[in-house]
């Protein structure tokens, strides 16, 4: 594999090295230990949003079990499948960015890109068939005059499934803008062996966000 490691860093210094840092590996366990606690974070503020799934699973069980056959199984397999495949892609991104790859970087950073946009673009087309059902959260749930009779408050499993999988969505294009700011620096030759903190904290954050949809998917789509 082609080494394109920027000239700067093969002469031993590094314009991303920051002065208050006493070497590249420091600032980058540093930047590493950042990441962590935001992850954290983030897993605690997922896990309420499970506790709420799981509350109102067991107050409306029939409800739930009834609701979730609206939800496309075809399409929430293929977003996992996709996931699962963008996770591969970004764990080669950061190899790549380790191994002082440029051109490789690039490629597959792009590839989790796209596969990214590609969980987006089926995601939009599942909300829009259920809007067009009035399958919506709340007072907006409109069910009844579309033919579709689901026991007890069906609104209620609607406001949990846009709340949960809305909020993944959102993380979603949070990764997909910062994966889009890696492409553009990877071009410019910013990573390489020396430097490639921001390629590992993205891949990280990334792994997360698919490991949130491989609970989402079975606790909306197959869970009866």
């Amino acid at each position: 594999m082609k080494n394109d490691t920027p000239a700067a860093e093969s002469t031993g210094h590094n314009p991303f090295h920051q002065h208050f840092y006493e070497s590249l590996s420091h600032q980058g366990a540093a930047a590493k230990l950042g990441m962590w606690v935001f992850l954290v974070q983030d897993i605690m503020f997922f896990s309420g949003l499970f506790l709420v799934y799981v509350i109102f699973r067991s107050v409306r069980p029939e409800t739930f079990a009834a609701a979730h056959l609206q939800l496309n199984v075809v399409a929430g397999g293929v977003n996992t499948v996709v996931l699962i495949t963008s996770s591969l892609t970004m764990a080669l991104a950061v190899r790549a960015a380790q191994l002082g790859a440029r051109s490789a970087q690039v490629r597959w950073l792009m590839a989790t890109f796209l596969l990214g946009m590609t969980f987006l673009v089926i995601k939009y087309f599942e909300y829009m068939e259920k809007i067009h059902h009035g399958l919506l959260p709340g007072n907006y749930y409109d069910a009844e005059r579309h033919g579709i009779l689901l026991p007890g408050e069906p609104h209620s499993y609607f406001s949990v499934y846009f709340l949960l999988t809305g909020m993944h969505g959102i993380h979603v294009v949070g990764g997909l803008m910062v994966i889009a700011w890696l492409m553009l620096r990877a071009k410019k030759g910013h990573f390489g062996a020396g430097y490639h903190a921001p390629v590992e904290n993205v891949g990280l954050y990334w792994h997360l966000v698919d490991l949130a949809w491989l609970f989402l998917f079975p606790m909306f789509y197959l869970l009866k």
